[in-house]
């Protein structure tokens, strides 16, 4: 099954995340089917930047999305 989730990147304290489409059974730091945005939490106010059009792409072909990106995806909605 694939899933949209979150990879950590960046530095130890200072977090960045990619939003990316993988098999739910590797770990998030596997190889990616396709990288769909990111996140960036120490900007302030929070940086947000997804894809919609291909995140709605992936949900229609039946991948999942972790429950962080369900909230960074309202938020997204929001402040586009």
């Amino acid at each position: 099954m694939l899933k949209i989730r979150l990879r950590r990147m960046g530095a130890r304290h200072s977090p960045f995340y990619r939003v990316v489409v993988s098999d739910s059974r590797n770990v998030p730091t596997a190889s990616a089917v396709e990288e769909l945005g990111h996140y960036n939490p120490t900007a302030n106010p929070a940086q947000v930047t997804l894809d919609a059009e291909r995140v709605g792409y992936w949900l229609a072909q039946g991948a999942q999305m972790s429950p962080t990106v369900k909230k960074l995806m309202g938020q997204a909605r929001k402040s586009a």
